[in-house]
């Protein structure tokens, strides 16, 4: 069983109505750094793979008017 973990930044997309994929990093501090980098409306997600499939989800970071749906 293939298991990681990884730190995903997403912003919204075009018209503000979903989430939008920025960029993925193993590491915390780089991925933390480069959210914080972005400015407002940044998501930061702890996300958990297994076998190449999402089993967890969790968000670390949110930054600015992020009630947008998910």
């Amino acid at each position: 069983m293939d298991r990681w973990e990884q730190f995903e930044i997403w912003a919204p997309g075009s018209g503000q109505s979903k989430w939008q994929f920025v960029a993925a990093f193993r590491d915390f501090d780089i991925a933390s750094a480069v959210a914080k980098s972005r400015g407002s409306d940044v998501r930061l997600i702890q996300a958990t793979y297994t076998d190449g499939k999402l089993t967890g989800q969790q968000v670390i970071l949110d930054l600015g008017k992020t009630r947008h749906s998910a």
